[in-house]
């Protein structure tokens, strides 16, 4: 254990997060993605038992966002026709927020394919049991200045 790290985050998760650079980019995974086979060529993270945004609040308190992108935050948007509610979205505009001075304005969406073109090339994606429909999230790393 260690002072002022979320107990959430498990080492492997740690080393992982510090191990990203400039850039890469990290998928937090509802229920249903599939992280295995989109993670074939990533570091898959399980994280059982656990939801999107308590994960999402914890490794924003000591992952930075890309300040040289319009959109470091992505979402997958709902397919047309998928009859929907995402209010799970707005909870992790509150979360970015909270974190990130840009806030809601630094997230974006990014058609169902689209994400799923662009997790095949991230770093690394947790798997989470978050039981939300289209609770997907793409975070892309910026620098650590201090």
């Amino acid at each position: 254990m260690l002072k002022g790290i979320p107990q959430i985050l498990s080492p492997e998760l740690l080393k992982v997060l510090c191990e990203m650079g400039h850039s890469d980019r990290l998928v937090i995974s509802d229920g249903n993605f599939p992280a295995e086979s989109m993670g074939k060529d990533a570091i898959v993270i399980r994280c059982d038992g656990h939801g999107v945004p308590e994960l999402l609040d914890a490794i924003l308190q000591l992952f930075p966002l890309d300040t040289y992108v319009e959109c470091p935050v992505n979402l997958m948007e709902v397919m047309p026709g998928d009859d929907v509610e995402t209010p799970i979205w707005d909870t992790y505009k509150e979360i970015v927020t909270k974190h990130d001075e840009r806030g809601a304005a630094c997230v974006g969406n990014i058609e169902r394919f689209a994400f799923y073109e662009e997790a095949k090339t991230a770093y690394a994606i947790i798997a989470t049991s978050e039981k939300a429909l289209y609770a997907n999230i793409m975070l892309q790393k910026g620098v650590v200045v201090e």
